[in-house]
């Protein structure tokens, strides 16, 4: 009898430490918080390629996202008049919904931008070229947020912005246009010995080929960010950034591009060639504590579709938050010969 009643005494004592078990069983570990900043691009498609870096940033299923409009809105420049869309057809497709914008007909010089850089593990910026320089005050919340620790991504056309500050130039390495010249720093790139050289010579800071498809070779396979990644992958079609300058300090090339004479020579300006070096197209630098991870691919919306974009910036992203990258390399990676992209429709 007394075995009898211990038995169904066991099974109870067994279902409540099973309910305790379930009690303490950990909480997924909390998300990383990111801040997309736009608002002024001298690329009149960024209202789109802010949401698609958001979309991919969530598709990590690492981050959650916002995004924060500067007080000044410049759509930029359509360029190419034979793209069909209107020139306000991006702002109206894909509008933040909180607040209410004007938009300029020209770059506006000042800024009373502030936020508090401090409630984000990540900042990525998608300015570029003419945004007005933060006040003072911002500066030197956004330095020292950088300082003790915190991430930026900065992609494509941002490393065009704020050429007289000097203490962003130390956290993205290499700079191009935005007033920036020979004091500015040197032009850095590989040559064919594979010897990293720091040029400081004279000439323009900042120059592209027309778009076209390019093959990226990775020159740091044992960093987090290309751990796995081929040595050579061809990226889809996009401006070929050559000639940055800048103090290149703490700074690392993760992978380069070769600036061919004639086709990466600009096309308005027949006096310039290319540069007929390998020069980075990916870069990570440290900044204090802070991690900076830089990426001149991302011209147009086309271009960020390019799987290698996307992945090299989902890994930068979480190198820049956290110093370590978790994340797969997938496998529709592009090849040596063969670009990869994914429509993005959102």
């Amino acid at each position: 009898m007394k075995k009898l009643m211990a038995l169904p005494l066991f099974c109870l004592l067994m279902i409540s430490c099973g309910e305790k078990k379930k009690e303490v069983q950990e909480e997924p570990p909390a998300k990383l918080k990111a801040l997309i900043i736009d608002g002024q691009n001298n690329h009149y498609i960024w209202p789109k390629t802010t949401m698609m870096i958001k979309d991919y940033l969530e598709q990590t299923e690492l981050f959650t996202v916002e995004i924060e409009r500067m007080d000044s809105v410049w759509l930029g420049i359509k360029y190419n008049q034979s793209r069909p869309e209107a020139y306000t057809m991006f702002i109206e497709d894909y509008p933040l919904n909180d607040k209410e914008y004007a938009i300029s007909d020209a770059p506006i010089t000042t800024s009373d931008f502030t936020i508090n850089f401090s409630d984000y593990d990540l900042i990525v910026s998608n300015l570029g070229e003419r945004s007005p320089l933060w006040p003072a005050d911002t500066r030197k919340a956004f330095e020292d947020y950088m300082a003790k620790g915190g991430g930026l991504v900065v992609l494509h056309a941002a490393n065009n912005a704020w050429g007289e500050w000097e203490e962003y130039n130390k956290m993205i390495g290499l700079g191009a246009w935005g007033g920036r010249d020979e004091s500015s720093g040197p032009y850095v790139y590989y040559n064919e010995a594979g010897e990293l050289i720091k040029d400081n010579g004279k000439g323009v800071c900042g120059s592209h080929g027309a778009e076209y498809e390019f093959q990226l070779t990775t020159r740091a396979p044992e960093h987090p960010i290309m751990k796995g990644l081929p040595k050579k992958w061809l990226h889809t079609q996009d401006e070929l950034y050559e000639r940055m300058r800048g103090p290149f300090e703490n700074a690392t090339i993760l992978a380069t591009a070769f600036a061919d004479v004639e086709k990466n020579a600009p096309p308005w300006d027949p006096n310039v060639k290319g540069l007929g070096q390998h020069v980075a197209q990916l870069m990570a630098i440290n900044y204090g504590k802070g991690r900076v991870f830089h990426s001149t691919l991302g011209h147009f919306d086309y271009s960020m579709e390019c799987v290698g974009f996307i992945t090299t910036l989902q890994r930068g992203a979480e190198w820049a938050a956290t110093g370590k990258v978790t994340q797969k390399i997938p496998e529709n990676f592009p090849t040596e010969d063969m670009v990869q992209s994914i429509d993005w429709r959102k």
